[in-house]
């Protein structure tokens, strides 16, 4: 073994001699490589290590950029990347790869060849051995037969087919451009492989193996790449129109396409910019619209949500147009709540998470917004998060929101943190108007759901609800006499109370108050 080493030493001495002659290294330098037999040692030992070979590269150097001595540095570093490979076959280190990328491309070949015989199960060497061949080698019928040889292998793979179909568009651009020259000597190319049509095979082969909107707009998107595939863009919209249209990503797709018409000469001032746009959002908006009756489907609401929030986030100065995109969205966000899709509005929020603050406080009066944020904030944020969020709702200026957040907020508390976090939230908003009916009866239920409830807490919140409600809600006032009538009650307050319900009740609802408490005296209720 030490004779082999001292051979591979000597070999080297013509080389540092160059380096030295160069100024790339100093005597004391050469003498010191000369010395560093330690890691070449390691290479020959009975049991090998391929973490050796990689310590021994990285010793070597490959960075080196003088054309007369970096030949047999190369062919050294080859040479051990060589003995790496054959031994650990199923590791494939980019660092082979990365090396001949940056020295020999010569060797490339060589080493796609060895690596594809051991790893032909790996759709992404494959591409990498095909893109070599057509971009660095120039030969694009060594990549055909690459990627023709990679489906043998993997005749489903969505990635080989695209790079596959990318291949021969950029092969038939580039004749395009050679045919300019070529011209002038009366040679040309095939009119057919000049427009594409080897890659609309490839399109129509890969299609039928295949299916999805998905795939077929991927491929869409890089034929519309090329400006010579009109045709080809034409015929692949018309398969995902009568082959998908019972997918929400076909309709989001010709939705969005409306975006694209150009807009007309009269139309160049800010106002006229503006009203262009908003005339392509409601054209987006149609194709929604019949997409939804096709499918009303929890996708097809998140795709046209998503836009309409994607395009009220867009900049404006014209307050028209930020109007009719802030009520185009309230209105999506309220039909699709109406719809109970909350997992669509809880998508769409979490994927715009950024926006949503911001949009809550825009759009304050669209109590469906606050309700969508709450659940998505319970879900994925903390309690404190959560909370700071219910006090930005309690004090909206807006009385729906305002109302139902102080209900939802006594829920979350109680739910969160039980009895005593309820009691304490409504103690600190029993005084703040307006509220709802069901603030206060639900503070009810609450007590009444403890072990020993306290009546002289109910009697508070009956008559801080009657403060609020009792020139018209007779039922409030029944509740309130039945509570008396119960064994923690005082049935002697019920006359009292019937007193003051007809004093306060209002129009017909003294006739129904009557009604019903003469039918609870008379034990029918």
């Amino acid at each position: 073994m030490a004779e082999i080493i001292q051979r591979g030493i000597e070999d080297k001495i013509p080389e540092l001699e160059q380096l030295e002659r160069i100024g790339l290294f100093t005597k004391k330098e050469v003498k010191s490589v000369i010395r560093s037999t330690t890691l070449q040692y390691k290479l020959f030992r009975t049991i090998l290590s391929k973490e050796d070979f990689i310590a021994y590269i990285q010793h070597i150097g490959y960075q080196f950029k003088r054309e007369e001595i970096e030949y047999a540095i190369i062919h050294r570093i080859h040479t051990t990347f060589r003995r790496a490979t054959t031994r650990w076959q199923t590791a494939i280190k980019p660092c082979t790869l990365s090396f001949c990328f940056q020295s020999t491309k010569s060797q490339l070949s060589k080493v796609f060849s060895s690596m594809l015989a051991i790893h032909p199960d790996k759709p992404a060497l494959w591409i990498m051995a095909a893109k070599c061949e057509m971009e660095d080698r120039n030969s694009t019928e060594n990549a055909r037969l690459l990627f023709l040889r990679a489906l043998r292998f993997h005749p489903d793979n969505k990635k080989v087919y695209q790079e596959y179909f990318r291949m021969e568009l950029l092969h038939a651009e580039k004749l395009k451009k050679q045919q300019q020259e070529l011209e002038k000597a009366k040679i040309s190319f095939s009119p057919e492989i000049l427009s594409g049509k080897l890659a609309e095979v490839i399109y129509r082969n890969a299609t039928q193996k295949i299916k999805g909107a998905d795939f077929i707009l991927s491929l869409l998107q890089i034929a519309s790449i090329f400006d010579f595939t009109k045709e080809l863009q034409e015929n692949i919209l018309e398969d995902l129109q009568s082959q998908h249209t019972d997918d929400s990503l076909t309709w989001d797709f010709m939705a969005k396409r409306e975006l694209g018409v150009a807009v007309t000469p009269e139309l160049q001032t800010a106002r006229g910019k503006a009203t262009d746009t908003n005339r392509k959002e409601e054209r987006c908006c149609a194709v929604y619209e019949e997409g939804l009756k096709c499918i009303s489907t929890e996708a097809m609401w998140t795709c046209y949500v998503t836009f309409c929030l994607e395009r009220y986030k867009r900049k404006t100065n014209v307050q028209e147009l930020k109007e009719k995109r802030r009520a185009r969205l309230l209105g999506v966000f309220q039909r699709a709540h109406d719809a109970a899709l909350t997992e669509t509005w809880a998508s769409v929020l979490e994927t715009h998470n950024v926006l949503i603050m911001p949009l809550v406080i825009l759009l304050q009066e669209s109590l469906p917004v606050w309700l969508l944020q709450l659940e998505w904030s319970e879900a994925t944020q903390s309690p404190e998060e959560t909370e700071s969020l219910f006090q930005k709702g309690l004090f909206s200026s807006v009385a729906t929101v305002s109302t139902t957040m102080k209900q939802k907020y006594l829920d979350w508390s109680y739910k969160t943190g039980g009895y005593k976090k309820a009691r304490k939230t409504f103690t600190s908003l029993h005084e703040h108007r307006p509220f709802s009916k069901a603030f206060f009866t639900r503070m009810i239920e609450i007590e009444k759901e403890q072990e020993r409830p306290k009546m002289n807490n109910l009697r508070d919140y009956y008559e801080r609800a009657l403060r609020e409600f009792g020139s018209s809600d007779e039922d409030l006032w029944m509740d309130y006499i039945k509570e008396e009538r119960r064994p923690n009650g005082k049935p002697e307050n019920c006359g009292t109370l019937h007193w003051r319900a007809i004093k306060m009740l209002e129009g017909e609802s003294v006739e129904r108050f009557t009604a019903q408490y003469t039918l609870l005296q008379t034990g029918h209720v």
